[in-house]
């Protein structure tokens, strides 16, 4: 997956800029981190967005994973996947 095509997908034109380049820059460090290494990390999301000011309504995130894996290879979606699933 493109790290930048995603974000300008018109659908997300309602979501303030802060909140997309702040999901940039996670995206960007997370693709280099190993499976073990990316719990901890998707953990620490919430003091990360608490310091930066930012936060995500129920839609706004529905909207972005719709999004993200409409822009994904099959392997990204199964990854998303299975990152997800450690939150349900």
């Amino acid at each position: 997956m493109d790290e930048r095509e995603w974000m300008n997908d018109p659908a997300l034109e309602g979501i303030d800029k802060s909140k997309l380049a702040f999901l940039e820059k996670l995206v960007i460090k997370s693709s280099s981190m190993t499976q073990k290494e990316m719990l901890p990390f998707l953990l620490s999301l919430s003091k990360l967005s608490r310091e930066n000011n930012i936060s995500f309504d129920k839609n706004e995130i529905q909207l972005i994973y719709s999004v993200i894996r409409k822009y994904s290879t099959p392997d990204d979606i199964a990854k998303m996947e299975k990152i997800s699933s450690y939150f349900q």
